[in-house]
């Protein structure tokens, strides 16, 4: 009987204990989470954040009893250490588990910043249900809140936190927001959504301390305030954010989402090839045989950029998971490749990034800025690398189709540099003219 361990409960772990019992009805397995809730989604946090949901709406499979019902064990851990050469686990609790197939889907994990103060009670992350909690506790209405970052991740949590009623500040040390996804124009419209909503942002700015107010411990207030050349300024807010422009900002609440990494530190000495994440094959298999990865922590091939990247996003973290699983069975199972996808609701305002959205070296391009609304294309020779849109909703699917299908435009390439808003008939005529399949905004060859 084959053993399986999967080391991670969220998505990419549970969906891959259920492909391996739906093809493996006999073997073992052993699903490896450190959380004490059941297994739940991330993503979900925000909608529990706004009130749209409760715990229990987080929770990735409702019934109670359903890893049960499926045979699948649970161990409430975090694995320290692997040996790949005995195919044995040392867990946190002291237990250690032997494995016969090891799929590793731990999942990412925030970066903490060097950053005096970030040990004060006002201080969360938005990461797990705890942090969760913290947060609702402390977000009422009015609340003064300063959020570090103004990414992705960063920005879906403003969102929640705006429909709070809080009083809003967020500091991005980019010169715009979401600076890993935006251009220059794009980001700096959100900035000036975000600002017209409500909400005060600061690029270019670093968090330089946060400075506790009223300590008992003055002696060590007084030492870190001098430190950073805080003033003793009266204020009645529990924390002071000192910022490198200078603004000082009374906060009850600070949110840490400065970006995340994949959790991966346990792997050392394991013989297991990591570079940002768990270095993958198209079989999502590593260096090692028998060992796998998916989710946030695996390296996986991008057939459009042509190199490994870690994509953390739940779609690319479930595929991944379906075909590792596959493959831990003894079906052979390819995945077809990882594409960079974003699409960002940021208080009403929808923008997308896909695929090389910064462009190529040689690469041509095209952009266009009316009305509030911004799209930009990037081609390497007469295919759609990547691209960014602010407000251009209706051209969400045909973008993604035609970057991640590489799409051939021919003389459709010219008329889009004449006329970017043409996506959907350069779809069309050059997307089926290829014989390519069109749905729910994907691409496929048949």
């Amino acid at each position: 009987m084959t053993h399986h361990v999967i080391l991670g409960a969220g998505p990419a772990g549970v969906i891959a204990a259920e492909t391996i019992r739906k093809h493996a009805p006999n073997d073992r397995i052993t699903l490896v989470g450190d959380e004490a809730e059941p297994p739940y989604s991330r993503m979900a946090i925000p909608y529990l954040l706004i009130g749209n949901i409760d715990e229990r709406g987080t929770y990735l499979r409702k019934s109670s009893n359903h890893f049960g019902d499926l045979k699948v064990a649970q161990v409430h851990a975090r694995a320290v250490s692997v040996d790949s050469k005995a195919k044995t686990i040392q867990l946190d609790n002291g237990q250690a588990l032997q494995f016969d197939k090891l799929l590793i889907a731990t999942g990412s994990r925030p970066v903490r910043p060097p950053i005096p103060g970030m040990d004060s009670p006002q201080v969360h992350p938005c990461w797990t249900l705890e942090d969760a909690r913290a947060i609702m506790a402390l977000a009422k209405p009015g609340a003064r809140v300063v959020q570090m970052g103004a990414g992705f991740i960063g920005c879906i949590i403003m969102e929640a936190l705006a429909s709070r009623g809080v009083s809003l500040s967020v500091v991005e040390m980019g010169d715009r927001m979401v600076p890993r996804m935006m251009g220059p124009v794009a980001g700096n419209m959100i900035r000036d959504w975000c600002e017209a909503k409500g909400v005060q942002v600061f690029t270019s700015a670093k968090v330089q301390a946060i400075v506790p107010n009223g300590s008992e411990n003055p002696g060590l207030l007084s030492k870190l305030a001098n430190a950073v050349g805080l003033s003793d300024e009266p204020t009645d807010a529990p924390v002071t954010v000192r910022l490198s422009t200078g603004q000082k900002l009374p906060a009850d609440l600070v949110i840490s989402a400065t970006g995340v990494k994949p959790c991966i530190d346990f792997l050392k000495d394991s013989g297991v090839t990591c570079l940002q994440g768990v270095l993958t094959d198209e079989h999502l298999q590593t260096n090692v045989p028998g060992i796998y990865a998916a989710g946030d922590c695996a390296e996986a091939f991008d057939k459009v950029s042509g190199t490994t990247i870690v994509s953390a996003i739940q779609p690319n973290a479930a595929e991944q998971a379906r075909v590792a699983a596959l493959n831990m069975v003894g079906q052979t199972a390819t995945l077809k490749g990882v594409t960079q996808i974003n699409v960002l609701d940021t208080l009403g305002l929808i923008s997308t990034s896909f695929g090389n959205w910064q462009g190529v070296p040689g690469g041509d391009q095209v952009s266009l800025t009316a009305a509030g609304r911004h799209l930009s294309l990037q081609f390497k020779d007469d295919v759609l690398v990547g691209c960014n849109s602010v407000g251009w909703t209706e051209h969400v699917g045909v973008m993604r189709g035609l970057v991640e299908g590489q799409v051939h435009l021919g003389e459709w390439k010219d008329k889009l540099k004449q006329d970017p808003t043409k996506l959907m008939d350069a779809y069309l005529a050059s997307a089926q003219g290829q014989g390519a399949w069109t749905g729910a905004g994907d691409t496929r060859r048949r």
